[in-house]
């Protein structure tokens, strides 16, 4: 368990750091005298999805176990679901990271040409699609592995609360990007994904991911919905 409440803070800080990299007026600033990306889409493409990928894979391994299940079929169906899902959001993040750079910069004031139709497109809608379907595989991939391989020791209190105070980081970002926002795509995926944490925590018990995602989940949903009542 110390090392999933590891991984776990390492994702907290990434939502952090997502934050911190939005909002700072230095990362404004352009990576290259080229003017290719400033660091904002720079750290957001290739510097911030990097270390939560890394943090992904090393907590489905730690997950994991030697047992019946390691290596079957539903074993290697699900880790297929999570490379393929790692695969999309990269693809995700270079289409969108670069579309939405040029929107903003070249197409905002004027969207009507061929080429800022284009651009738009792919930050707007393609790069969203293949983002969610990437998110979604990877996460419901893990919730999975845990099913196939349930935590073998006893959960303390301390466990409880450190994955509670993790799973807040991510559920108030989840909050913060959906709930000031036009309702679509975005939240059915979070709705998704606290189904199915929910429904395998009450199927299958308090699992340690079961219940990191039931609270990400159900915190991120229901606090954009009253947002969203609230508007």
């Amino acid at each position: 368990m110390k090392r999933i409440h590891t991984l776990l803070a390492v994702q907290s800080l990434v939502a952090i750091l997502v934050s911190i990299n939005r909002l700072g007026t230095w990362t404004l600033d352009y990576v290259l005298p080229n003017e290719f990306l400033r660091w904002v889409d720079f750290n957001n493409m290739l510097v911030l999805p990097l270390i939560s990928v890394v943090a992904s894979y090393l907590l489905k391994k730690t997950i994991e176990y030697k047992s019946p299940q390691h290596e079957n079929k539903t074993h290697i169906t699900w880790n297929l679901v999570f490379i393929v899902g790692l695969y999309l959001l990269a693809a995700s993040y270079g289409d969108h990271e670069v579309t939405n750079y040029l929107h903003q910069r070249f197409c905002a004031t004027d969207p009507t040409s061929d080429l800022c139709r284009i651009v738009i497109f792919n930050d707007d809608e393609f790069s969203h699609w293949i983002f969610f379907t990437g998110f979604v595989m990877v996460n419901v991939a893990i919730l999975f592995i845990q099913n196939l391989f349930p935590h073998r020791g006893n959960l303390t209190n301390t466990d409880f609360a450190l994955l509670a105070l993790n799973a807040l980081f991510l559920g108030a970002g989840i909050f913060a990007n959906l709930g000031f926002e036009e309702i679509g795509l975005d939240l059915s995926v979070v709705a998704l994904l606290a189904l199915v944490s929910a429904d395998l925590l009450r199927r299958r018990g308090a699992q340690p991911m079961f219940i990191y995602y039931t609270i990400v989940y159900w915190l991120g949903l229901l606090g954009s919905l009253i947002a969203q009542a609230l508007r």
